[in-house]
């Protein structure tokens, strides 16, 4: 269990401590025009092999697939702080992604195996903790290594993590399921997921600057999928099991925490964006809005064992994103002198529910999923976390786009975007500037408050009736 916290806050403080370092990295390979690639190539490999690995880890056993997914993420990290060039980092980036891509979704699978029902929301609730360190730490750390040391070191951090969670696997981690060796690879599923994939996160990337290519890629996208889904119909030993999606349930458990992941990534980004540019806090003060939900999901998720084991989940849920509505759905009201400590209010009630909600999700899918295919289905919920995420941020960042170009007038744009820059608590905007902006700003939240009426419809159709037994 050391082994699995360590590699769980290995992976997710990769994403905020690179972020942290991405203006240095720019600066010192030159590389302004693929900088969004220093981040998708990682999303985009981890998203690809996640379902492959669960699949991989269901047949062949846990332990084999975790080391290898942990290696390979190591080397990724080492070669990454090595590179001389933007094209070999985005490379070696998509190598960590491809060991990210068996190291999370595993995480989860092994709590699985080694803790029956009624104490794994605890042990989900301390792993938990190593996400929510990683998320308050991690800019600390990167601002550090950058200023004392180099860019490298944000990646060179991991390398020792990586080999100590290697070793400690090799000596400390024993097998607790059977391994499968027959396993025939479907490899016409994986060729049509990798497509569908791939089309999918491109054509989020493309969506603002070529509306025509994204539009072409998502057609790419959603044939690819369509024919993924019908090989895995035939398929005697398909990728993703058709039959698990059986279980209206587990289907609804999968679709919530994809939206309420985009709709986290939506907070995370925007709420800053708003304090920064509009009541012109520092970066750090605006960033306390992100610390403050991350510190109640921590403290919510603790209570995830007690109200499964009280509650019907489906009710927990309705009520859970019934408030997040509510509260979400106040900032289309707000105007230029909306409370600041309304922001802070909210981002506790975000992280408050997120950390029930999702934590009950991983919980309740591995439960739902056949025995043999619990690394599958949590494979497939952390596929879905990572797409929500994805996904929306483009739609995030389209949508503010747009709505700044619709109604700005004759303010240029340049001036707006240096507004909303990271510079911009040092710059005032004119009246006219900062209606644009909070217009562009309900735009977003619109979304936002769309995916929770679809979340919390999705979940009024659950069939699930009774408390879950474990």
């Amino acid at each position: 269990m050391t082994a699995v916290f360590i590699a769980t806050f290995m992976t997710s403080v990769e994403v905020t401590i690179v972020t942290t370092a991405l203006p240095s990295i720019i600066s010192a390979l030159h590389g302004l025009a693929a900088q969004s690639w220093i981040m998708s190539a990682y999303l985009l490999t981890t998203a690809i092999t996640t379902p492959i690995y669960g699949k991989l880890a269901d047949a062949w056993g846990r332990r084999r697939i975790f080391q290898w997914g942990v290696i390979v993420f190591t080397l990724g990290s080492l070669l990454s702080g090595l590179a001389p060039t933007m094209g070999l980092l985005i490379i070696a980036r998509a190598l960590q992604g491809i060991g990210a891509g068996a190291v999370m979704p595993l995480t989860f699978t092994i709590i699985a195996d080694y803790y029956d029902f009624t104490q794994r929301a605890k042990v989900l609730a301390l792993n938990n903790t190593a996400w929510g360190l990683s998320a308050l730490v991690g800019p600390l750390i990167g601002g550090f290594l950058v200023d004392q040391l180099s860019w490298h070191w944000v990646f060179f951090v991991n390398v020792p993590l990586g080999i100590l969670v290697a070793i400690l696997i090799q000596v400390g981690y024993h097998e607790k399921t059977s391994a499968h060796p027959s396993l025939a690879i479907d490899w016409q599923g994986i060729g049509w997921l990798s497509a569908g994939l791939i089309a999918l996160l491109l054509s989020v990337q493309t969506l603002v600057r070529m509306p025509l290519i994204a539009a072409s890629l998502l057609v790419v996208a959603v044939v690819s999928m369509i024919l993924f889904w019908r090989t895995e119909k035939r398929s005697k030993d398909p990728l993703i099991a058709p039959r698990m999606f059986a279980n209206r349930t587990f289907s609804i458990q999968i679709a919530t925490a994809m939206i309420l992941s985009g709709v986290l990534i939506g907070y995370q980004v925007y709420f800053p964006i708003w304090l920064q540019s509009l009541y012109r806090l520092g970066a750090t003060e605006a960033g306390f809005v992100v610390t403050s939900s991350s510190v109640m999901w921590l403290t919510s998720s603790f209570f995830v064992g007690p109200i499964l084991a009280r509650f019907v989940p489906k009710r927990v849920s309705l009520i859970i994103i019934t408030v997040l509505l509510a509260a979400y759905a106040s900032l289309l009201a707000a105007g230029l002198r909306f409370p600041v400590w309304t922001f802070y209010l909210i981002a506790m009630i975000n992280g408050t529910g997120m950390g029930i909600v999702i934590s009950m999700n991983t919980v309740l899918a591995q439960q739902l999923a056949p025995q043999d295919m619990v690394g599958s289905a949590t494979s497939i919920l952390t596929l879905g976390r990572s797409l929500g995420q994805t996904i929306m941020t483009g739609i995030y960042g389209a949508v503010l786009n747009l709505v700044i170009r619709w109604t700005r007038g004759d303010i240029s744009f340049a001036h707006i975007n240096e507004v909303i820059s990271a510079n911009g608590s040092r710059v005032k905007p004119t009246t006219a500037m900062a209606q644009v902006i909070l217009n562009s700003l309900h735009g977003v939240f619109l979304i936002v408050v769309v995916m929770l009426l679809i979340a919390w419809w999705l979940n009024w159709r659950d069939p699930q009736q009774s408390v879950v037994k474990g």
